[in-house]
């Protein structure tokens, strides 16, 4: 489906918005500035897809606000070639995203709907993460460790399956709470032990609750 004049535009003035809220990464920014949003959207919502909003999806789940999806990518501190696991495909937009910025991606997602709708749509616009239907709790000790971590859904708690497989001094960002989330980046440290930071409240739709042990 080709682009239009006015949809490149407004991706542009949406990057410009999100520099001006303190979004630095470039790459980042680049990154969104390449990505049609609004393929990833019901077409009802196409003419808004470029606001700095979220927007609902299927399953009674929704699209992050590009704010969101650029702040969490950025607290990623992201390299090229580096092994990424997101849980929570959703739409498929942030998980294009990490793709656009070089990351090899394991995605997964709880809601057949969207798991079934995210890959081909992936496919189509030329990103090829593995994505996986499945528990994001206990992540995928089959492919780790991880270099980052990113949970895209709010969590009442940071789950430890995730904790381990995580690299040393790897990176996780995960929304943490019930109603409301505070965005926490993880680091871990040489002696298994975690050291976190806090940027924020933020508003997801929650993690499903098949839960493995948590901190």
């Amino acid at each position: 489906m080709k682009e239009t004049y006015r949809q490149i535009g407004m991706r542009r003035k949406l990057v410009q918005h999100l520099r001006t809220k303190g979004i630095k990464d470039e790459s980042v920014l680049e990154a969104i500035g390449n990505i049609p949003r609004h393929r990833f959207m019901d077409t009802a919502f196409i003419e808004s897809a470029y606001l700095d909003k979220a927007f609902p999806i299927d399953a009674g789940q929704t699209i992050s606000q590009p704010f969101t999806v650029a702040m969490q990518t950025q607290l990623l501190e992201l390299s090229r070639g580096q092994k990424v696991l997101e849980i929570g495909t959703g739409s498929g937009y942030q998980c294009a995203v990490l793709c656009e910025l070089g990351a090899q991606v394991f995605s997964i997602e709880r809601q057949k709907t969207l798991f079934s709708k995210s890959g081909p749509l992936l496919n189509e616009l030329g990103y090829r993460p593995k994505l996986f239907f499945g528990d994001g709790y206990k992540g995928k000790h089959q492919f780790a460790p991880f270099d980052k971590i990113i949970i895209t859904c709010g969590a009442p708690f940071i789950p430890q399956d995730l904790i381990d497989q995580l690299k040393v001094g790897g990176i996780m960002v995960i929304p943490v709470g019930e109603e409301q989330q505070v965005m926490k980046r993880v680091v871990k440290m040489p002696d298994g032990q975690i050291n976190v930071q806090e940027f924020g409240d933020y508003q997801f739709v929650p993690m499903l609750k098949n839960k493995a042990m948590g901190i």
